[in-house]
C-alpha cells in the first residue's frame, strides 16, 4: 500500500486514494493527497509522470522497436529523395502537400451514406481516396505516354486508366456492382 493510494494487481498502477481529504468518523482529517510548493498543483514534470502511471506501459522491445521501424522508413525514404528525378520529385513534393478538403470528403460520405461520419473516419476516408486518386492520375499519364500524347490529361485518359484499374482489381468501391453510380461515363 503507497502513501496516498493502494498499489493496483496489474503493473504496479496507483490506484487514487478517493478519501484523501476528507474528515473521517472520529474527526480527524485523511491525509492530504502530495502538492508541490505551488497552491495545490502538479508541476510539470509531476504532471507528466502521473499520467505515465496511468497509462498502460508500452514493452520496451515494443518501444524500440517501432522506434526502429521509424527510423528505417525514414533512412528509405530519404534513399528514394535522393533517386528522384527533378520531375519526380516535383510531383512528389506537389502530392505530399496537397489534400483532400476534409469537410468536402466528409459531406460526400454523408450524402452516399445517410448519415452523419466522424471527422477522424472522414479523415481516413480522404486518405484512402488520395491514394486512389493518385493512382488513376499515374495510370492516366501511362496511358498518354502510350499514345504518344503530352499535355494535361484529358478525360479520355482517365477513363481509360479507370477501365484498366477496374480490370486489374476487380469492381471499385461498390458491395453491390448493379446499384454502384459509374465514374467517368461519357
Amino acid at each position: 500500500m503507497g502513501a496516498g493510494g493502494i498499489v493496483g494487481s496489474q503493473r504496479g498502477t496507483p490506484i487514487p486514494d478517493i478519501t484523501a481529504g476528507l474528515i473521517l468518523p472520529s474527526g480527524s482529517l485523511a491525509q492530504p493527497p502530495p502538492t508541490s510548493g505551488r497552491s495545490g498543483t502538479l508541476g510539470v514534470d509531476e504532471e507528466a509522470e502521473a499520467d505515465d502511471e496511468l497509462l498502460p506501459a508500452m514493452a520496451d522491445d515494443d518501444y524500440s522497436a517501432q522506434l526502429s521501424w521509424q527510423s528505417h522508413s525514414k533512412d528509405n525514404l530519404k534513399v528514394l529523395m535522393d533517386n528522384l528525378s527533378p520531375a519526380q520529385y516535383d510531383r512528389f513534393e506537389a502530392y505530399r502537400r496537397h489534400a483532400l478538403p476534409k469537410q468536402a470528403v466528409r459531406k460526400v460520405i454523408q450524402q452516399t451514406l445517410g448519415q452523419q461520419v466522424s471527422q477522424p473516419v472522414a479523415q481516413i476516408i480522404a486518405g484512402f481516396s488520395k491514394v486512389f486518386v493518385g493512382e488513376i492520375v499515374e495510370k492516366a499519364r501511362a496511358v498518354q505516354t502510350r499514345r504518344g500524347e503530352s499535355g494535361p490529361l484529358s478525360p479520355d485518359h482517365l477513363r481509360e486508366a479507370y477501365r484498366a484499374y477496374q480490370e486489374e482489381t476487380g469492381h471499385v468501391g461498390a458491395a453491390r456492382p448493379l446499384r454502384a453510380k459509374k465514374l467517368f461515363v461519357r
